[in-house]
């Protein structure tokens, strides 16, 4: 994968010593997992504990990043239902409304009134279904890359000791 060829550039620049280079191989590399990191590599020079610290911190800033747009979604799941009940409620006045103005019960003065209500839940409903199957997606995604980072942050160190980077 591409953490693995990332994880392979930094040990091959650190067993030589480049410390330089290995921050440069994490500059050169987009996404989240090489800025964090970068940031650990960039902290070695004051030991290890430094080192798991700037990575836990910028790790949490890079998954805050990941995270940023998910609100929206989340509100957007929750009020659609909401919606739909608005309209089931606006149905069911319209429906009563007819039963007033006409003063009788017949199924078809009150029928625009409920498909009114029936419609307007379902239409929330599946709006808010497809949106928690899109969220869920994301976060699945997002958890993902988050453990590609927590793993890959865990092999820094190591590759750190192993390389002597701390001494």
């Amino acid at each position: 994968t591409n953490t693995d060829k990332l994880m392979r550039r930094i040990d091959e620049k650190l067993v030589d010593g480049d410390v330089e280079g290995a921050m440069e191989v994490c500059k050169s590399t987009p996404g989240p997992t090489a800025s964090v990191l970068y940031e650990g590599i960039r902290n070695s020079g004051s030991g290890p504990e430094a080192v798991e610290k700037a990575i836990t911190s910028y790790g949490s800033v890079q998954m805050g990043l990941l995270e940023k747009g998910l609100v929206w979604i989340s509100l957007f799941i929750a009020i659609a239902p909401m919606l739909g009940f608005m309209g089931t409620v606006i149905g069911m006045i319209q429906a009563f409304d007819r039963i007033e103005a006409v003063g009788d019960l017949s199924p078809s003065v009150v029928a625009g009134g409920i498909k009114v209500a029936l419609l307007t839940t379902v239409f929330g409903l599946i709006v808010a279904i497809i949106l928690q199957i899109f969220y869920n997606y994301i976060v699945s995604k997002i958890d993902g890359i988050v453990n590609k980072m927590e793993d890959a942050s865990i092999g820094l160190v190591d590759i750190m000791a192993k390389n002597k980077v701390f001494s």
